[in-house]
Formats: structure tokens, C-alpha cells, sequence
């Protein structure tokens, strides 16, 4: 069928991989790129092929229940997405597995019409309305629409996403819903869903268990409503050179793991760096805390507490490791790092405490209160901007409800893109961003980015935003670079949550204290092993 068929496709799991994820310009590019010099074909040839392939894999992979009982039911829409499809099915077919194709309208490009003839020719049943149900088949397969959809999904064409939807989200045991490239529905810049936006709720879009992406992985998949949609992603490379770099990668150890300071036997406390929480004001004190013990548990050498109110504990009966002061008996200029916001509260106390620290030479993150004071008050704005600008960037981490603050915007604007919001804020602010939220956005101000792809629902919960704060700040003293130590912090955060599900303790009830205990022992499992004696 095509040059590549007779060795078997390349499947790519981005598991801890720092893939590029590619824009809808960038594919465009690549892809017409490849066509100028492949034969007619090829490309079409070989995503319906690796498709294919990991289908297969996965019906074979089921002992459940018996091959031949596995059937496939696919929907193909009118342009390439559908061409796809149509190798699929053909491929399937071919190799004894009972598919049918629904194709409502009948595909229209060139390439898609050869993938129409190939698979007439194979003898592929093809119908042009779906069944009543389709209970009776192992593997739904989303050919509807690819990158580039520009419109909602209506007619046939969205029925059909809601019943894939529906089997995914309610029934996956009665088999998989596999979606070509994305999702049908999905944008793949944002992830979010095309017409979801229009402000009056058109906007669906197919819900799928898994997804095989071509060419290259794309940013919607892994933000946003993306990582709900698309399930489990794998990467069919088809043979095209995605090697010019690309502004976005996916976040993993690779990107941040070389800055991690050794643990040789000569270290000591302070080869790991005095790290200062600042907030707490009166009543407040627990945001403060969460932060610094995970601070601890992600290994600074020193953590201390700068507590703004009144009526505070002289220490912390779980960590008396922990020290804790009144902000003005602590010199924060010697600190390594500071970590300002948790707690902080809103009165003027907190915003001359913010005017005093964004001078000092130290390395400094700004969380929760923080970041509101900053988007209220224009002068610590300036400030900040003014650091970043000087060569000291700060690291922001807002949510998207603070994001908006920052930009004068709103969260649903963040939300629509959360790429654009981030490297918008990274700009602005000459900072390092953390854009929280379902694929936290981290964006330095010299362009780079990056989508964090760990972390789930157990994350939804009061502190741990403050967590993630403490773990930060703990990587910045120990003079770890800006943007590698949110990368890592945020990988690891996540992870954190990943593991503690896998073991039973979330999604739901999760506490924000489990994660840093959990941060502790995968920093050393994956970065610190045991040696033996």
C-alpha cells in the first residue's frame, strides 16, 4: 500500500517523554513538507496503518473475549480524517477482524477518495447511516473530523459523538473508543472544544478511551478539556521529521533532571539552601505551613516560616524541623529563596511586605494572595516586571481565576487558551508562569513552554495549590534555574497525586498534606536511588 508497509509502524507512548507538541501551523507545515517528496498517498497510507496496528494490538491484547467476536465500528467523516479511517477499516479487514464503516457523506479529497476505492476494493462493509445501537461492537472508532475543525460538530456528525461519548464515559468495559488524530470536536491548539465558546453551549465533542495522534503530538490533547477527551494517547510518528524545534514540549524528567543538585556524602544543610514561606497572616496560618512542609519533604536544607499575623504557634508539633518567626525577626535578604502569598491575606501589612521583598536578590515566588496584590496594585506590578527585566525573574503560579486578575480578562477567556493566557503573562510580567489547572502551562519569558501531562482530580482540593508553592520554592533553593525547578516542581506534584490514586487514596479525599510525603520518596526513587553498601 505504501513504501513504509512491509516493516511494522512506530507507536510512541509520551509517558515521561518530552515530546514536542505541535501546533495546527507546524503540522501543516511537516505534513505538506513530507507529501512534496512521498509518493501519492503515503501519508494516508500510513496513518490508517499505524492505526491499524495498535488496534490490533489491542484486540489481541484482550483475552475477554474472542478475536473473531471483536467487532469494529467506524465512522468516517467527509476529508482526510474519513480517508483515514477507511485504511483502517480496510487493514482490520484484511486481516480477518469484522468491521463495518459508517460514512454518512461521502469523502471528498483526493487522498481520501483513494482510501474510499481501496477499501471498496477489499470488500470493507460501508453503510451510510448508523446502526440503532452499537452495543454489538467491541471498538468504536472516531474518523469524524481531524485537526483544523472550524465549526461545531452538528447533524449526524454530532449524534454520533454523543453516543461514542456515552460509551466511553458510562460502559468502557463493553469495549474501547478509539479517536483518529483528536477527538472529533477538539481543538487541537487549546483543548477546548470547537462552538464551546459562542456563549451559547453548541460546542461537542467525541469523549474517546484512547487516541492515536499522527506526525506529532498536539497541545490540545494534554490541557484543558483535551486530557478528559482524549484518554490515552499514543504518537504514530508516520515517518515525518518533526525535528525543527518547536516552542512547546510535553514537561518530563529530561527537561529538568540534570539541574537536580547531587547528594554526595560531603553535602550538608546548607549545600541545600534556607528557603523562607511568607504569609500567614492572623488566622491564616495553615497555607503557610502545608507549603513548608512540603518545602521540607522535597528536600531544602533549611525552611522557615515568615508569618505576618498574630497569634501564630510558637512551632509545628508534626515538624519542629520547622522554624517559625514574625516576619520582621527573620532577614529575608539571606534566604535562598522565599515563597510569598500563602495566607497572606489582602490589608496593607501584606502589600509593604511585597514592596519589600520584590527588591531583595534572592530568588522569589509569588503564590495565592500574592498575586492579587500584584494585579491590584500597578506599582508591584512594575516591580515585577522590572525584575524580570533586570535578569531576576520571579515565578508566578495562578490559577485561572488569578490569571485573570493579572491580565484584566476573565477565567473563561483564560480557559478558551491557556497556551496564549500563559505566554501572555510570561511576557507581561517577565516572569516564570505556572498556569494552574487540568495540563498546567509553564511558560518562561524568553518563549519557552511547556504542558505538564501528571496530576488528576485528586488535586481538587483546599491546599494543594500551597503544596506546590513550598515545592517550588524548596527546588529554588537549592539554586535550581527558574523554569526548570516549575517543571519539576509541577511534574512531581502531579505525580504525587497520580501514585496516591493508583494506591487507592484519591481521586476522591485526597488531603493536600499526603502529597508532600508522597514528593519525597518518587524525588528519591526516580532521581536519588539507594545505593548499595
Amino acid at each position: 500500500m505504501t513504501d513504509a508497509d512491509h516493516t511494522p509502524p512506530t507507536l510512541i507512548n509520551p509517558h515521561r517523554r518530552a515530546l514536542p507538541l505541535l501546533s495546527l501551523t507546524d503540522l501543516r507545515i511537516a505534513e505538506s513538507q513530507a507529501q512534496a517528496a512521498l509518493p501519492k498517498h503515503t501519508l494516508m497510507g500510513r496513518a490508517g496503518e499505524s492505526a491499524a496496528s495498535f488496534l490490533h494490538e489491542q484486540i489481541t491484547r484482550d483475552t475477554s473475549i474472542e478475536k473473531s467476536k471483536q467487532r469494529v465500528w467506524l465512522i468516517a467523516g467527509p476529508g482526510n480524517n474519513g480517508g483515514d479511517a477507511l485504511i483502517l477499516a480496510t487493514a482490520l479487514h484484511n486481516a480477518g477482524i469484522a468491521v463495518e464503516l459508517c460514512m454518512p457523506v461521502e469523502v471528498k479529497p483526493d487522498d481520501a477518495r483513494w482510501a474510499l476505492d481501496t477499501a471498496r476494493a477489499a470488500g470493507v462493509p460501508i453503510t451510510s447511516a448508523p446502526p440503532a445501537s452499537l452495543d454489538g461492537f467491541r471498538w468504536l472508532v472516531d474518523g469524524m473530523f481531524g485537526i483544523g475543525l472550524t465549526r461545531p460538530l452538528d447533524g449526524v456528525f454530532a449524534s454520533v459523538a454523543r453516543q461514542l461519548s456515552q460509551r466511553a464515559k458510562t460502559a468502557p468495559r463493553k469495549g474501547g473508543v478509539l479517536a483518529l488524530d483528536v477527538p472529533s470536536g477538539l481543538d487541537s491548539d487549546t483543548g477546548t472544544v470547537v462552538g464551546s465558546g459562542n456563549g451559547n453551549g453548541d460546542g461537542v465533542a467525541v469523549c474517546a478511551t484512547h487516541t492515536i495522534t499522527f506526525i506529532g503530538a498536539k497541545p490540545g490533547l494534554f490541557t484543558a478539556q483535551g486530557r478528559d477527551l482524549a484518554g490515552q494517547v499514543t504518537v504514530a510518528p508516520i515517518g515525518v521529521d518533526i525535528s525543527t524545534r518547536t516552542a512547546v514540549q510535553l514537561n518530563a524528567p529530561e527537561l529538568f533532571s540534570a539541574f537536580l543538585p547531587p547528594r554526595d556524602f560531603a553535602t550538608n544543610k546548607g549545600t541545600f539552601g534556607s528557603l523562607a514561606v511568607v504569609g500567614g497572616d492572623t488566622g491564616m496560618c495553615g497555607a503557610p505551613i502545608l507549603a513548608s512542609r512540603a518545602a521540607l519533604y522535597t528536600g531544602a536544607g533549611k525552611v522557615h516560616v515568615a508569618l505576618l499575623g498574630e497569634g501564630a504557634p510558637p512551632y509545628d508539633p508534626p515538624h519542629p524541623e520547622l522554624m517559625l518567626h514574625a516576619i520582621d525577626d527573620l532577614p529575608l535578604d539571606s534566604m535562598d529563596a522565599l515563597a510569598v502569598g500563602c495566607g497572606m491575606g489582602h490589608r496593607d501589612r501584606a502589600t509593604r511586605v511585597m514592596h519589600d521583598v520584590l527588591p531583595l536578590d534572592v530568588p522569589k515566588l509569588f503564590d495565592a494572595d500574592a498575586l492579587n496584590l500584584i494585579a491590584k496594585d500597578p506599582s508591584l506590578a512594575a516591580e515585577v516586571t522590572a525584575r524580570g527585566v533586570q535578569g531576576d525573574p520571579c515565578i508566578l503560579t495562578p490559577h485561572p481565576l488569578e490569571a485573570a486578575r493579572l491580565l484584566g480578562s476573565d477565567a473563561p477567556t483564560v480557559q478558551r487558551d491557556r497556551l496564549s493566557a500563559a505566554r501572555a503573562l510570561a511576557a507581561r510580567f517577565a516572569s516564570v508562569v505556572v498556569l494552574k489547572g487540568t495540563g498546567t502551562i509553564i511558560a518562561a519569558p524568553d518563549g519557552r513552554l511547556a504542558i505538564n501531562p501528571t496530576g488528576n482530580a485528586a488535586l481538587a482540593t483546599g491546599g494543594t495549590g500551597d503544596v506546590l508553592g513550598g515545592i517550588i520554592g524548596a527546588l529554588l533553593a537549592q539554586h535550581l534555574p527558574r523554569y526548570e525547578a516549575a517543571l519539576a516542581g509541577v511534574f512531581l506534584h502531579g505525580l504525587a497525586a497520580d501514585t496516591l490514586t493508583a494506591q487507592g487514596h484519591g481521586p476522591a479525599g485526597l488531603t493536600a498534606g499526603e502529597l508532600a510525603p508522597m514528593v519525597r520518596t518518587l524525588l528519591n526513587r526516580l532521581f536519588y536511588p539507594a545505593t548499595s553498601i
